[in-house]
């Protein structure tokens, strides 16, 4: 556990699958990044999806859902699902928490490896909240982007994943950047898809940064590994350039939703103006 501010952050690990490297590291060629993240005999990486959930004593706050465990085989098989040791449910209540006690969700964006969990399948085969007390946040600017997304990026919304929770009256939608709750800010971001928000838990000695795709491995930490996922690549560059030079200065702890190994660091700027992941911090 981390103590920020007047939160206690624990790390939530929902599960493993693997994406395309490729794909993952865009025009870094593949004999650069393989030294970072060796790939499969299908040219996939490992990935994680590492979760955060704040507590303040009133608030339990979830920072993204995962994959989830309601996909059928074939994609399970192409994105090579692993629930098998560690799940969203089960992370949860090793830490002392049930699906009932979460108080809100913050998503950062509502791709299937970031809202997958936020719904589930009941026995009649109804897809219907995880957390039936929470409140799920979202920027206005991704809802109505992933409601009508391009054809280049719509494989990756996929709709039982969130119109449940609208259908619940249980979503909120955020315009622009705001402290949410006390001591924590959500910051959108909007190269790798309109409307992604990060989550800035301030503190008065250090602060914590949930980074979400922006950085979604210590790997994506120099300026120009940037994924082809990205539906605008010049912006993420730009967000990078803001928030690592913030990171850096002000000491930050960055955490990275998708390493199964590094899941927080702090980050270094070099001589060369550019920026790479410093001290790795593990916590439970």
């Amino acid at each position: 556990m981390l103590k920020v501010g007047s939160y206690a952050i624990h790390r939530i690990d929902a599960g493993r699958f693997r994406l395309d490297g490729g794909a993952m590291f865009g025009v870094v060629p593949k004999v650069l990044w393989e030294k970072r993240k060796p790939a499969d005999e299908k040219n996939r990486i490992a990935m994680a999806t590492m979760l955060v959930l704040l507590d303040d004593g009133r608030r339990r706050i979830l920072i993204d859902t995962g994959i989830g465990q309601k996909n059928d085989p074939k994609f399970e098989a192409i994105y090579a699902v692993d629930h098998s040791q560690f799940n969203l449910m089960g992370s949860l209540e090793a830490h002392g928490y049930s699906a009932d006690s979460i108080t809100d969700v913050i998503l950062t964006h509502l791709h299937f490896d970031h809202a997958g969990g936020a719904t589930r399948l009941n026995g009649k085969e109804q897809v219907l909240p995880t957390f039936p007390n929470a409140t799920y946040y979202v920027q206005e600017k991704q809802w109505t982007w992933a409601l009508s997304p391009s054809e280049r990026d719509r494989a990756s919304f996929l709709p039982e994943n969130f119109v449940p929770l609208k259908e619940a009256g249980q979503l909120e939608l955020l315009n622009g950047e705001m402290e949410l709750f006390p001591g924590v800010r959500v910051i959108p971001i909007h190269g790798h898809t309109p409307g992604q928000q990060m989550v800035l838990v301030e503190g008065s000695n250090r602060s914590f940064l949930f980074a979400g795709d922006l950085l979604p491995t210590p790997a994506h930490v120099p300026l120009a590994w940037i994924m082809s996922y990205d539906l605008h690549p010049l912006t993420t560059l730009e967000e990078k350039k803001i928030y690592l030079e913030r990171a850096a200065s002000e000491n930050w702890l960055v955490f990275f939703e998708h390493d199964p190994e590094i899941y927080c660091a702090t980050i270094r700027k070099t001589e060369r103006e550019d920026y790479r992941a410093e001290e790795a911090v593990t916590f439970k």
